[in-house]
């Protein structure tokens, strides 16, 4: 461990996992039959504090809690996507939005994400990179602005706000995320850092830290496949289809060196979450096994 990691501790940072190792929220195809209890479960058993919320957890807040509570899990985000570059979507938005902060005031939950999918082509059955939306300035307008209100919402309500760049949306570079940074006010919208999402777009997710550190307010933590990523670009594939020939995978599998990307959150005194994730197909990719995975990895270089 090297000198700055030590502010990674556990009085500091949380580690969660993402339910997508064990099915997939957006394409639900994607799925090995694994019931919620056994996921959960699994989590716990890998040695993990929280983890996102996903399409087979109970509705009600006080089961969902209870079932948490019981194999010591806390939740460490809901996710609300977001309309505001699309017409007559602003006011459904913002409901949704206030509709899950209300669910996760329940569970005790304090983070909140939110990802732009306004045209997004990340659902559709087409070429990833050549169909992803490109914003107007106009609609550059709409989504900062919209922001803000849920910033505000959030704030007033005791919670944090981060946003999700992600494949596929207008989000989605280094250079959208630049834009998106510099036009929010820091005290209302945090950046996620997606380490896999970045990395599948082209850039590089150490530099993003570096340039982004103080506005960091969540991480996920996935690697990618870098021959599956020249794959999805060079033959113009779809994002589900780079999801099912395994472009993601978990930290210690995969391309990416997570050392130097949490020594340098570390020497920015990052708190919060640090969610391990991996959108894999779990009759591929054993859940249990690779959530194991991620933890020791962890362990190694966190030192706990």
């Amino acid at each position: 461990m090297t000198a700055t990691l030590h502010r990674l501790s556990p009085d500091k940072v949380k580690l969660g996992v993402c339910c997508t190792l064990w099915w997939n929220d957006d394409f639900p195809s994607i799925d090995a039959g694994i019931s919620f209890g056994q996921a959960v479960s699994d989590m716990a058993l890998a040695g993990f504090q929280g983890c996102s919320i996903g399409h087979k957890y109970p509705s009600d807040a006080a089961e969902l809690k209870a079932a948490l509570d019981l194999r010591g899990l806390s939740v460490s985000e809901p996710w609300t996507s977001t309309y505001f570059t699309v017409g007559r979507m602003r006011e459904k938005t913002i409901a949704a939005f206030e509709e899950t902060l209300s669910h996760i005031k329940a569970l005790s939950g304090t983070e909140l994400v939110v990802a732009e999918f306004g045209a997004s082509s990340h659902l559709l059955p087409v070429d990833v990179f050549a169909n992803r939306p490109v914003f107007t300035d106009s609609q550059w307008d709409a989504l900062t602005s919209g922001l803000h209100e849920l910033g505000g919402i959030a704030r007033s309500a005791g919670m944090k706000l981060s946003y999700h760049h992600h494949m596929g949306t207008g989000v989605m570079t280094r250079a959208d995320i630049d834009r998106l940074m510099a036009s929010t006010d820091p005290e209302l919208v945090h950046l996620l850092l997606d380490t896999g999402h970045i990395a599948f777009a082209g850039d590089d997710p150490l530099e993003l830290v570096r340039a982004h550190a103080d506005r960091i307010g969540h991480v996920h933590l996935k690697s990618v496949r870098p021959e599956v990523v020249s794959r999805v670009r060079e033959q113009g594939l779809s994002f589900q289809e780079g999801i099912q020939l395994g472009v993601f995978t978990v930290p210690g599998d995969g391309g990416i060196d997570f050392r130097p990307i949490l020594e340098a959150l570390a020497a920015a005194h990052y708190e919060g979450w640090l969610v391990v994730e991996a959108e894999q197909d779990p009759n591929k990719a054993v859940p249990l096994e690779y959530a194991k995975k991620a933890r020791a990895y962890l362990a190694d270089i966190l030192g706990w």
